[in-house]
């Protein structure tokens, strides 16, 4: 530590400098005077390319931008909205307003490898808007533009149309910078799934094999949605989902299974046990009430597919169809006697699926095991419904979309305020099925707000605390619209009022008042893109006067306290649901950051005293203001030495930074 405090860092996390010193930690021979030998690095790889020689690769107009684009940090903030939030103090969920890329930026330092799943609904390539003006620069000042917080000076935001030339290219320059950002949030243990269709399946696939690996592609989901009667050729009625790990190798090394229990089996053993009473155990009548019932289901009904168990005793639904031979044949071929005939059962083609005699007696001893009227047949496997509630989850799903049309419709007043919403129930499976009970969800393209949704549903129903982090574009609404007759004017607006209004449907009915929907997080937090409340030293020779003028007097005076702490405190690397409390220090307001972890004082006029009480607190980070040292270098040095002697005393280093 020196004689000076650090400077916070305004910008965000500097991905191609991480990149660097990840690379540095697994080779460094390959660096020379701290540069990259990249002839050096083909060679500790094994892997020589001749300069000239072409070679395979996934290449458009405008991925060399891609990367100078992601490498630019953002300089800007996310401004805390209370008025816009449910119970912003406590609740661990987080709506962000804003161009998903630089909120992404924004967000690497502090949700650095600590997101489980990613899910998203990108726009599809039909010839929609971007926010992307000619030559890829996207930055903030495009976001403002685009939102209308400053002049635009004439720039445009041309449609994506298939006449443009670059139809395909302009979608890639959109999403890829945007999926690389994305993967540094993953946690290793994590998953990334994407809604696509047709027009840029393939593309979108050797995109995330580049960036993924395409050693972590886990499937292809495909979505069976509805029939089209008016289609010229084929009805396509479905989508696709893509499903990549982050690190596929350690959940083979971890010996991941992913499964999930079987939908609706707590209502089947209700209907069951009702059965039982009402035809007191007479197996036909309630086989036939039970088939009846599942008849009755609509097709996208999750209960649907049980009602493959079409026979019952005192154990329930079972089914005793299941194949007994041994996967791949090679199988074992002990002898099995019919314990009616006494004679050897025929065997199965492949032989037994059990490896062992004593295996096949123990599976029949527990009634898994069902033989035939005598030894000419092959004995079959019997499953039970009530005891089998696990399984992997098909890569065909079925999921009609006026399901979820009509249940969004619902919930917003019988009005069609969002086209084409995703069925919450799907990504609420999803989410159970690759989640655990307090893990993190990312949605960058939130839309209608489906995945906060989901997650609401999958807490209530699990009784868990997952938390989520959406974002969403403030896109305008069309004038006209039924969104815009219903009096919103932006996306984003739909999408936080899809979130209030989904906490009605698990608040606790007047008869069960013993079920408490509030036990549950149904809240979020609120922020929007904006410029920083700091203003950066750009060192411009041409503007170096008021540059200096600003340096001395960088904050904007248009931002509150309240601004100026969560950009620090994200900036420092803390969530953007972290506590923060106010509270008084030598008389100065000091906001205290996760319990005192991370101490702020953006008081003008700091002192000696200040900086004794700051160091007594134990923090592992300060922050103030340059400015409140109103240039007394003296007072700095000292305020580091204090904070040196305090840390070696505990033996915990202290960082010290001003802005």
């Amino acid at each position: 530590m020196t004689d000076q405090p650090e400077k916070m860092p305004l910008t965000s996390m500097d991905i191609a400098a991480e990149k660097r010193e990840a690379l540095k930690q697994l080779f460094p021979e390959v660096f020379a005077e701290d540069r990259i030998d990249f002839d050096q690095l083909k060679r500790v790889l094994g892997d020589w390319v001749e300069p000239g020689k072409e070679r395979f690769g996934l290449t458009w107009p405008g991925k060399a931008e891609c990367m100078r684009i992601i490498q630019s940090p953002s300089v800007a903030t996310l401004k805390p909205v209370r008025k816009e939030s449910v119970n912003f103090d406590e609740t661990e969920n987080v709506f962000i307003e804003g161009d998903n890329l630089e909120v992404l930026k924004l967000l690497q330092k502090a949700y650095f490898g600590k997101v489980k799943m990613i899910y998203i609904d990108p726009p599809y390539n039909t010839g929609g808007e971007f926010i992307y003006p000619d030559k890829y620069a996207e930055t903030l000042d495009t976001y403002l533009a685009y939102t209308g917080q400053i002049d635009d000076e004439g720039r445009k935001f041309s449609t994506n149309t298939d006449s443009g030339g670059r139809f395909h290219s302009t979608w890639m320059n959109m999403i890829h910078p945007r999926l690389y950002l994305a993967r540094n949030l993953l946690r290793e243990d994590g998953f990334v799934l994407i809604s696509i269709d047709d027009a840029e399946y393939d593309n979108l696939k050797k995109l995330l094999d580049e960036i993924f690996g395409e050693e972590n592609f886990i499937a292809n989901l495909v979505w069976d949605k509805n029939r089209k009667n008016d289609a010229k050729y084929f009805s396509v009625g479905h989508e696709y989902m893509l499903v990549y790990a982050k690190n596929e190798l350690l959940l083979r090394d971890n010996e991941t299974k992913l499964r999930a229990p079987k939908e609706g089996i707590d209502e089947i053993k209700e209907l069951f046990a009702d059965l039982r009473k009402r035809h007191n155990d007479d197996w036909e009548a309630i086989r036939a009430d039970l088939r009846q019932y599942f008849a009755e289901l609509e097709e996208d009904d999750p209960k649907k597919p049980l009602a493959r168990f079409t026979k019952v005793d005192e154990k329930g639904p079972y089914r005793d169809d299941g194949n007994i031979n041994w996967p791949g044949g090679g199988g074992p071929t002990y002898e099995v006697l019919h314990p009616e005939t006494g004679r050897p059962c025929k065997l199965p083609k492949s032989g037994w699926r059990y490896p062992t005699k004593e295996r096949f007696d123990e599976e029949v001893e527990k009634g898994r095991v069902v033989f035939g009227p005598d030894e000419t047949t092959v004995p079959r496997v019997r499953t039970n419904l009530f005891e089998n509630n696990d399984q992997v989850l098909t890569s065909v799903q079925y999921s009609y979309a006026q399901t979820a049309t009509l249940e969004f419709e619902e919930l917003f007043d019988g009005k069609r305020v969002f086209e084409n919403p995703k069925n919450y129930r799907d990504i609420s499976k999803l989410i159970g099925y690759l989640t655990g009970p307090d893990d993190l969800i990312l949605d960058f393209f939130a839309g209608s707000g489906t995945s906060g949704h989901a997650a609401f549903h999958r807490n209530f129903e699990e009784g868990s605390g997952r938390r989520f982090i959406l974002v969403q574009l403030p896109e305008p609404i069309q004038v006209g619209t039924v969104a815009h007759e219903a009096g919103y004017s932006q996306i984003s607006e739909i999408t936080r009022d899809r979130l209030v209004r989904a906490k009605s449907l698990y608040a606790p009915k007047p008869d069960q008042l013993q079920l408490s929907s509030f036990d549950h997080d149904f809240g979020f937090r609120t922020f929007k893109l904006n410029r920083s409340t700091l203003r950066v030293w750009e060192g411009n020779a041409k503007t170096l006067e008021s540059e200096l003028d600003l340096h001395v007097q960088n904050v904007d005076p248009s931002a509150t306290p309240e601004d100026i702490v969560y950009e620090l405190l994200l900036k420092a690397g803390f969530p953007l649901t972290t506590k923060v409390k106010s509270q008084e220090m030598a008389g100065k307001t000091v906001y205290s950051v996760e319990d005192g972890s991370l101490l702020i004082c953006l008081d003008k006029e700091i002192t000696s005293e200040l900086i004794d009480a700051l160091a007594e607190a134990d923090p592992l980070q300060v922050i103030c203001l340059d400015e409140g040292f109103k240039g007394n270098d003296q007072l700095k040095a000292n305020a580091v030495q204090t904070f040196k002697a305090r840390a070696a005393s505990r033996e915990t280093e202290i960082v010290f930074r001003t802005v």
